[in-house]
């Protein structure tokens, strides 16, 4: 009895030691932490992208269902994490690692975002975060006057503003594109009379109210798929979000636009949105924002940019002209964890008129009370992490024209890389980077030759043996660990509209060297040769 006593007491005791922070270095915890950081700093100089383990694999080690019912040594625990997750990642970091959105973070995010988490603040509330607030909204304040350049007054009218908001923090672009369609939805279909509007009533009731026989969103082929999931959880319907085509730049064809605002409005059907892009993440193309700014006008509807990849461009002086006509827009969309280089984590979405949120406005009794400054009464998420933080400190330590260098130098390698690819026989360039994006294919010389000719028939059979070698060479080069391109399938003007499997980059990396570029494209050609049958297949067509 004694002894089962002494093991109770003993595991509470345990339990408790594992919330309190040791302070001297030496201690167990500071050693296991010293190691974990020299075998994170190991993994981020290795420039391997992925081990070569398949994913089944990989399975093996997470199969297991059952929560334990014996506690493991921290010590053993870390080296578990160590040897089956950290070691089979993907180096996200490595100056190799193109085809995505994700890429190296500055070395003094590390301990910040030990201090972020250390301190575990709750951004829905004041009372679980206190300076994080006012921080927060000096960040959102600093990204408003980033897109819509007011003058100090303004910022000091609304920035701490009680009643009001100049954007919601949130986890990324999806989240950020779903608030700015539900304010507009939500202001859209405001209370009127004695109808006590959507929020309330529900889409049904609002929609008869107002007479329309239906919503729409309106945005280019190219648009993001968050803008369906948006008019799946607002009610609108996924068939409801419109694609107009798009030029043969990737760009949304206005003309199209402002005919089909027409043809819905002889329907009596409303048009919610407009939504621009402002770097699609297929091509990095951005949409005449301008032009659609002047129809959204004309349509009396909502204008959203998602400026969730290309948003950063604007810390740029040098290619902030290529958004021209996002500060007409009524929300912004942009990720600070893209180009920004903070974290996962950190979307936002930005409002020109800083009553908007008060579309969505919600209260608790026991939590965002009215008049609080609480942040959480503007935003989809209740509970979040203090990664504002993290933007706050890049954009100190960083600075704009800091910012400007990494956008700029992105910008000119990208079109490096396309002239390298213009320059070699056996590439061909699909699309030309706007911003640090573009895609392309290998296709030998003498099959380019043939597609030149524009022969419909012929060009359909090749670009289709091109497809299938295009996914082998990316599926080759993806187990091989070494870099990594991604894929995907796009309409080229040049072959009719013909939807084509191509390579996509994205040079964002700082770290990534035009040494690099020019690797990755001798080992696709290396990778080609190795095809027993596509390539064969494509050179006896070409003869």
């Amino acid at each position: 009895m004694r002894a089962t006593k002494r093991i109770a007491e003993a595991t509470q005791e345990s339990l408790h030691r594992i919330f309190t922070i040791a302070e001297a270095p030496d201690s167990t915890l500071g050693r296991l932490e010293q190691e974990m950081s020299q075998n994170l700093v190991g993994f981020l100089n290795n420039h391997i992208v992925a081990s070569k383990n398949a994913l089944t694999d990989i399975e093996q080690d997470f199969v297991n269902p059952h929560i334990p019912e014996q506690p493991e040594f921290v010590s053993d625990h870390m080296h578990h994490l160590l040897d089956k997750l950290v070691a089979q990642s993907v180096h996200t970091s490595s100056p190799s690692f193109i085809g995505h959105m994700t890429s190296a973070l500055p070395s003094f995010i590390l301990p910040l975002s030990k201090l972020m988490v250390g301190l575990n603040q709750n951004l829905v509330k004041v009372e679980t975060s206190k300076a994080f607030t006012p921080l927060e909204r000096q960040v959102l304040g600093m990204m408003h006057n980033l897109v819509y350049q007011q003058d100090d007054d303004f910022y000091k009218s609304w920035m701490h503003s009680a009643q009001h908001s100049l954007g919601s923090f949130c986890s990324g672009g999806t989240v950020a594109n779903i608030t700015a369609l539900w304010v507009a939805r939500n202001k859209l279909l405001q209370a009127d009379g004695d109808f006590r509007g959507v929020a309330r009533e529900g889409l049904h009731r609002a929609m008869k109210h107002y007479g329309y026989q239906d919503l729409v969103i309106l945005v280019s082929e190219r648009g993001h798929y968050s803008l369906k999931k948006s008019a799946d959880i607002l009610g609108i319907g996924q068939e409801n979000v419109i694609a107009i085509a798009t030029d043969k730049y990737n760009k949304i064809d206005c003309q199209k636009l402002a005919e089909k605002c027409r043809q819905l409005s002889a329907q009596n059907i409303k048009v919610l949105a407009i939504v621009g892009v402002a770097g699609t993440t297929e091509t990095g193309n951005i949409d005449p924002l301008d032009k659609m700014a002047e129809i959204a006008q004309q349509t009396q509807c909502h204008f959203h940019v998602d400026a969730a990849w290309g948003g950063a461009t604007l810390l740029s002086n040098k290619y902030r002209p290529l958004l021209k006509g996002i500060e007409q827009a009524d929300s912004v969309t942009i990720d600070a964890h893209k180009q920004m280089y903070v974290p996962m984590g950190a979307g936002l979405v930005i409002f020109k008129d800083p009553a908007s949120v008060s579309a969505i406005e919600h209260h608790a009794e026991y939590i965002l009370r009215k008049g609080s400054k609480d942040l959480g009464s503007h935003t989809l998420e209740g509970s979040r992490p203090g990664m504002a933080m993290l933007v706050y400190a890049s954009l100190h330590i960083i600075s704009r024209p800091g910012y400007e260098m990494l956008i700029n130098q992105a910008i000119e390698k990208a079109e490096y890389f396309a002239e390298l690819i213009n320059q070699h026989d056996d590439f061909e360039l699909i699309t030309r980077p706007e911003l640090c994006l573009l895609t392309y294919r290998y296709a030998p010389k003498p099959v380019q030759a043939l597609l030149a000719r524009n022969d419909d028939d012929a060009n359909k059979s090749l670009n289709l043996l091109l497809g299938k070698l295009t996914k082998f060479i990316q599926k080759r080069q993806r187990e091989d660990g070494r870099s990594f391109v991604s894929r995907t399938r796009i309409e080229v003007s040049r072959y009719g509209g013909e939807k084509v499997i191509v390579f996509r980059v994205v040079l964002a990396n700082p770290l990534t060297t035009k040494e690099i570029l020019q690797d990755i494209l001798e080992q696709q050609c290396q990778l080609a040769q190795e095809s027993e049958n596509f390539l064969p297949e494509l050179l006896k067509m070409a003869e």
